[in-house]
Order: C-alpha cells, then sequence, then structure tokens
C-alpha cells in the first residue's frame, strides 16, 4: 500500500469574525505549501474600505456579494457589483496587474474575493462585468450545473484561472472525477486549485473527494459555508447533498495558463455515456 504524503489541512476554515482590514480568509502560497495561487475573502461593513497594493502578483477581485466602489491604480468605477447572493446571477469583477495599489469603498455590505498569482503586469486594469462571463450549463441530470466563466484562458491574464460553479442540491460537480497536477500539456497541465464555498441554505454542506490514483493522498471532506478547500493534486469531485444548493469559486494558477485535464480511467465510461460493469 502506498504510504500516504504529509499534507497540509485541505481545509481552510474562515474566521468567525472579520481582523481589521475585514479579511475572514487568507490562503499564501506559502501557508498552502505550494508555488503559484492565492486567496483571500473580505468582509466588509457598508462604508468600510479596503487598501492593499498587488506586489508582484495579479489579481482577480470576485463580487460574491454586494457593492462597492473600487479604484485600481489610474482606473476607477463608482459601481462594482450587483448581485446579494452568489445564487443570483454571473459576478462583477475587477482585473488588477501587478504593482499597483486598490481602494475599494463598500456601497454595501460587501463579500470579496481576491484571487491572486504571479504576474508580469502585461495587462491594463479592466472591470469584468456579468455580460462578460460567459455562461455554460455542463452535464446532465444528476451531473448539470452552471458555470460562470469569469478569467478563462481566452481571456487577457498572466496567470490566473477564475470560474464560479452552482451545483443545485443533489447533484455533483466537477465530474466526472478529473486532475491538473501533472505538467504534460497538451495533454494535462500542472494547476494549483481552491474551492471557495458558500452553501444555500448556509448551515447545509457539500461533500468533495481528494484522491491520487496511488492512494497517496485520499481525503473525504464535509465542507461548511464560507470554507475553502486546497487541492494541491489528484482527483476532486463534489458532490450537493439533497437540501444544499452549492456555490464554490475556484482560482487556478501553475506553470502554463491553460486548463488540460486527465479523467480518472475508472470513470472515463461516464462520458460516452456507459461504465464497465463486472
Amino acid at each position: 500500500m502506498a504510504k500516504r504524503k504529509h499534507l497540509p489541512d485541505l481545509i481552510v476554515k474562515s474566521r468567525p469574525t472579520p481582523d481589521e482590514t475585514g479579511c475572514v480568509v487568507n490562503v499564501t502560497p506559502e501557508t498552502a505549501g505550494w508555488a503559484y495561487v492565492g486567496f483571500a475573502v473580505y468582509r466588509l461593513a457598508e462604508g468600510q474600505t479596503l487598501r492593499y497594493d498587488t506586489a508582484d502578483r495579479e489579481a482577480c477581485l470576485v463580487f460574491v456579494a454586494g457593492r462597492a466602489a473600487v479604484r485600481a491604480g489610474d482606473a476607477a468605477w463608482p459601481e462594482v457589483g450587483e448581485r446579494m447572493s452568489p445564487f443570483d446571477g454571473p459576478p462583477h469583477a475587477v482585473y488588477v496587474p501587478p504593482r499597483t495599489a486598490v481602494h475599494l469603498e463598500a456601497l454595501t455590505d460587501v463579500e470579496v474575493a481576491v484571487c491572486t498569482a504571479p504576474g508580469r503586469g502585461t495587462h491594463p486594469p479592466r472591470r469584468i462585468g456579468p455580460d462578460d462571463v460567459a455562461v455554460e450549463v455542463r452535464g446532465e441530470g444528476v451531473t448539470e450545473r452552471r458555470i460562470h466563466h469569469i478569467l478563462p484562458e481566452t481571456a487577457p491574464a498572466d496567470s490566473l484561472l477564475v470560474v464560479e460553479v452552482l451545483t443545485p442540491a443533489g447533484h455533483w460537480s466537477s465530474w466526472p472525477p478529473h486532475k491538473h497536477d501533472r505538467h504534460d500539456p497538451p495533454r494535462e497541465t500542472a494547476l494549483e486549485e481552491t474551492y471557495y464555498y458558500k452553501i444555500r441554505p448556509q448551515q447545509g454542506f457539500a461533500i468533495q473527494r481528494v484522491y491520487t490514483a496511488d492512494g497517496a493522498l485520499d481525503a473525504t471532506l464535509t465542507v461548511r459555508d464560507g470554507e475553502t478547500v486546497l487541492v494541491p493534486c489528484g482527483y476532486h469531485p463534489v458532490a450537493a447533498p439533497p437540501g444544499s444548493d452549492v456555490y464554490y469559486l475556484n482560482v487556478m494558477a501553475g506553470p502554463v495558463r491553460q486548463w488540460r485535464i486527465r479523467f480518472d480511467p475508472d470513470y472515463e465510461g461516464l462520458l460516452e455515456g456507459s461504465m464497465p460493469r463486472e
């Protein structure tokens, strides 16, 4: 039997109350034990401000809920955001390049996710509105879910890939099980990934399994509202139990800005509508 790897906790819990900056989640490459993806969530009361500098990293600010005035360097938008829940349609977002000062003032109570990865400063700041977010319905039956492509590989960025997935109660997503932990383009690309969860109703939960074929990693996680799951490697399907609608925000980055995946061969038959039977 393969020896299990020592890995950091895969679930990062939100702080019960925001710190003085409004931060409730802060994942850095150092805390995650990897090289690319950073992820933070800020919950701001109406009128509260957030200031920070992107340093050597590009950022995508995703408005999970609420509205704010945003300034990024010389670019400014007096109102960004529309939905009051992540279950209420595609998001507003703002792309920010490295070495840029960001100022955000909450116009309502706001929950904003700050997704980061190494950047070169190739692209200017820009607002990403709901009309810029491609919406895809993927799967069928109990695997049907809705995808919001916020920062796909076809959109300008240096490293970041950002997407939302909404999985109805009783459905599965990130399915069939797939992975992207091997640098073998164009067949597969190595991408670190975070999952940030919101559950409706709030007392509900999701189930996520993160596992490798050799058994070195095999974790089945019960994930609550506001928690973040780290996916350093392996396959990582998600289930939404009956009665729990599940939203998650995915952030990915790696050596190549392409999403190329490999399905678990034990489940590839699902792609053709059949499974091998013994």
